[in-house]
């Protein structure tokens, strides 16, 4: 039996983007900062991230790496683990939350 090559990265079509997540993570972050009155440019120059991607993570359209997090906690001044739990707190509010349809909100699967 033949071993296959071991290929860096990951499987073709395979993403670990999950829109619902990136937005509640994005919210997170712009209610602290807001919270904090720190302008999102002097955020980016305190996390060492352009000002376009600290956009871009806010609104939801990406997901930072952990190591961007943990600066972007850093520079906000708050532990990595209390923008977890804020975000958490933001899923489980989106999931409790009516729907507009009157159809229940379907959670994808873990």
């Amino acid at each position: 039996m033949q071993k296959r090559p071991i290929q860096a990265g990951r499987p073709k079509g395979s993403t670990t983007f999950d829109p619902l997540v990136a937005r509640a993570f994005g919210e997170e972050v712009r209610s602290v900062r807001t919270n904090l009155r720190i302008a999102q440019e002097d955020l980016a120059l305190l996390a060492a991230v352009e000002r376009s991607h600290l956009g871009k993570i806010e609104r939801g359209e990406h997901m930072p790496s952990l190591p961007l997090v943990l600066r972007i906690a850093r520079a906000l001044q708050v532990s990595a683990s209390d923008l977890l739990r804020g975000t958490e707190a933001r899923l489980q509010a989106a999931d409790q939350a009516p729907s507009p349809t009157g159809i229940p909100a379907v959670s994808p699967a873990s």
